[in-house]
């Protein structure tokens, strides 16, 4: 059959595994139809590597996982690595769910509702209210990160910080607002969704502090995603002031969550901020927080946090020379006696992240909403400052540069591609595959060709449409779930995009391209001719 040819020839290795046979014989049919609503048309390489990042997707999460409690483990159902915890690669995962497993979707923030109340608690028992997310967390959603790490390069326990990294949140109400603008589902935004919203803003809100001096409201004390920086150098205690990509994405989340109660009925709207323990002051507070949250920059960059701008430049070269893979830089640095939070140097470029989960146009208005004026121009130097200073020691370091540079820069953008299609079939991290795959960044790679290339987003009622083609990824297709049209094709080849809606009831399509506004019928096919 059809199925079982790309099947087992993505999964040459895998197939070999004890009950693999079984497995894929007694659900044929459902491997069957998974296979053909999820799959990505991408010819050569890629296309393989990329339908075996299928396989191990729909491995750990699939329609037969929806009615389960069942969350993201950052290794998927493979090895031992992280204990099986969920951290934030279903900021990575949902937006490929999304558009073809929607129901998965839901199930996987229904899974973060049932543990809103631990977030809750967890927010109460550092002085603050709403909800703190956990960054690793376990079946109940409690705070389950290690205390100490070990560095094998020097045989040393050291101090495990990274339970200060709070943007966890912002990732939950991200998943929830893009959920519903895919699929359309304004019952789970009005009831569930909103609930976890209002509350992850109420965190924010209340971890702001008014700074007099900047005239800016300030998050003091947090780790940002990139892991190297935990603390400012010789500081006595952890934790950082003003993470761009914490302070950004806090500021879309109160945006996001003051939209959203305009938008409700207004008895759900009433029973939210009673129960909350709101008020229209501290909700106008919200609007002036959203508006005010201090993003630093230095030497005519995004700065990642306050201070970056002070710390030392480091030799890379000469470290490259010395060690070859520099990935895990912290570890060759400590082991020398001397610490990576010196440096201007970065795990993965969490300012860039910025520019993974949204588009040029809404980073554009995001940061005016913030008062800064964001042009090309900036961001190229901001994006040129970092991959000079990136060691890539996370496989989504490289989906993240990949993703960012296909949008502005597609002759560099390969390379980094590249590095995120082979992360775990070539093991590049140096060993941890065979702890367990990354599945945030095998979902990212899928959901690069589906949402990245194409330009694709699902906001303001539309489907939104700004292609660009890589030469190495110049023809591809795929199918997609749209607010209940089901097969949405989109296939684009040689400066060509084709749109097919299938025949449904349903209402038609709008699709917004950079210089035209299209709608598309069920039962009828587009054809746009793109601009070079």
């Amino acid at each position: 059959p059809a199925i079982s040819d790309p099947l087992c020839a993505a999964t040459d290795r895998v197939e070999t595994a004890p009950g693999f046979d079984h497995l894929l014989r007694s659900h044929r049919a459902a491997w069957e139809r998974l296979w053909r609503e999820a799959a990505v048309d991408v010819p050569g390489e890629p296309g393989r590597i990329l339908r075996l990042h299928l396989f191990h997707l729909l491995q750990t999460l699939s329609p037969h996982t929806a009615d389960l409690d069942v969350g993201v483990p950052a290794r998927g159902l493979h090895g031992e690595a992280y204990r099986g915890h969920v951290f934030w690669d279903e900021l990575f995962v949902l937006p490929y769910l999304n558009v073809h497993f929607p129901e998965v979707s839901r199930a996987l923030l229904h899974y973060r509702h049932r543990r809103l109340g631990r977030a809750c608690a967890a927010a109460g028992a550092i002085g603050r209210r709403g909800a703190m997310y956990p960054w690793q967390s376990g079946s109940d959603g409690r705070e389950e990160t290690q205390r100490l790490h070990l560095n094998p390069r020097s045989g040393r326990w050291l101090p495990d910080h990274s339970h200060l990294q709070r943007h966890v949140g912002s990732a939950v109400a991200y998943n929830v607002w893009r959920y519903c603008e895919a699929s359309g589902d304004a019952e789970f935004l009005h009831t569930t969704g909103a609930e976890m919203l209002l509350q992850i803003a109420c965190f924010w809100a209340d971890s702001a502090t008014w700074d007099e001096r900047l005239g800016r409201h300030r998050i003091l004390g947090v780790m940002g995603p990139d892991e190297y920086h935990d603390a400012y150098p010789d500081a006595d205690r952890p934790g950082l002031d003003d993470n761009a990509y914490t302070n950004v994405t806090a500021a879309w989340v109160l945006g996001r969550a003051l939209e959203m109660l305009r938008t409700l009925p207004e008895p759900r709207r009433r029973e939210l901020v009673e129960r909350a323990g709101l008020d229209s002051a501290e909700l106008e507070q919200w609007e002036e927080i959203s508006r005010t949250l201090y993003v630093p920059f230095h030497d005519g960059v995004i700065s990642q946090f306050e201070g970056y701008g002070e710390l030392a430049e480091l030799d890379w070269a000469g470290y490259r020379r010395r060690y070859g893979d520099i990935r895990r830089l912290d570890r060759i640095l400590e082991a020398e006696g001397d610490s990576v939070n010196r440096y201007k140097a970065s795990k993965q470029a969490d300012v860039l992240m910025l520019g993974y989960l949204f588009s040029p146009g809404e980073l554009v208005s995001l940061f005016s909403r913030l008062g800064h004026h964001l042009d090309e121009e900036l961001w190229q130097r901001t994006l040129d400052h970092y991959l000079d200073r990136t060691s890539h020691g996370s496989t989504l370091s490289g989906l993240v540069h990949g993703w960012v540079l296909a949008r502005c820069r597609r002759s560099e953008a390969w390379t980094y591609v590249q590095e995120a299609l082979r992360g775990d079939v070539a093991d590049l991290q140096g060993g941890t595959t065979g702890e367990g795959i990354h599945l945030g960044a095998m979902a990212g790679t899928l959901d690069l060709v589906q949402r990245g290339l194409p330009g694709l987003e699902t906001r303001e009622g539309a489907l939104w449409l700004d292609p660009a083609p890589l030469p190495e990824l110049s023809s591809y297709g795929f199918a997609l779930r749209y607010q209940g049209h089901w097969g949405v094709g989109l296939r684009l080849e040689h400066g060509r995009m084709e749109i097919t809606v299938p025949l449904s009831d349903r209402s038609p399509i709008d699709v917004r391209l950079v210089d035209r506004a299209v709608r598309v019928r069920p039962g009828e096919t587009c054809h746009v001719v793109l601009p070079e």
